[in-house]
């Protein structure tokens, strides 16, 4: 993996996939997006669309575990915490050689650098929230939010696309 390029590419996903205002039936579109998708490629995730401190969408599948409902808090923090997707920073950790332990202090019981979380960026204000699924693959997790992210928004998916690893 060109882990330098899925970097750029994840920063150009991170910083075009933007609402222009945020309101709960957003949420609510990207997590039935998320579970329509999830459901037709038969894919055992667990769903979750928040903005920092309210959780807006919920879904746990059949076929998920509590681990994956631990793994979308995790990622979900990490997203509050760097205001980036939990793919990219984790990456960005691997390509320097080091982990969210030993450059940052965090505790990784609380925090994960796995990908599948997203932030949720809005225009004029920043991130304000973030979107993560856990079950797959960690660059699937991650693939899954953004194909949602451009559906919801109306984005070609194959222009944000990480092609296969």
């Amino acid at each position: 993996m060109d882990i330098p390029h899925v970097l750029q590419a994840i920063a150009h996903q991170e910083h075009t996939l933007v609402f222009p205002q945020f309101h709960t039936e957003h949420a609510w579109q990207i997590g039935t997006q998320l579970r329509e998708m999830a459901l037709a490629r038969d894919a055992a995730v667990v769903i979750d669309v928040r903005t920092f401190g309210r959780k807006l969408f919920y879904a746990a599948l059949e076929g998920t575990t509590p681990d994956n409902a631990r793994w979308v808090e995790r990622k979900s923090r990490t997203v509050e915490h760097f205001h980036r997707s939990s793919y990219a920073l984790g990456l960005s950790l691997q390509q320097a050689g080091t982990t969210l332990a030993e450059k940052y202090g965090l505790n990784l019981a609380e925090f994960a650098t796995h990908g599948g979380a997203f932030p949720l960026r809005v225009s004029g204000a920043g991130v304000i929230g973030s979107v993560a699924v856990s079950g797959l693959p960690q660059r699937d997790d991650h693939q899954m939010v953004v194909e949602a992210l451009c559906a919801v928004l109306g984005q070609d998916f194959g222009k944000f696309s990480l092609g296969r690893d």
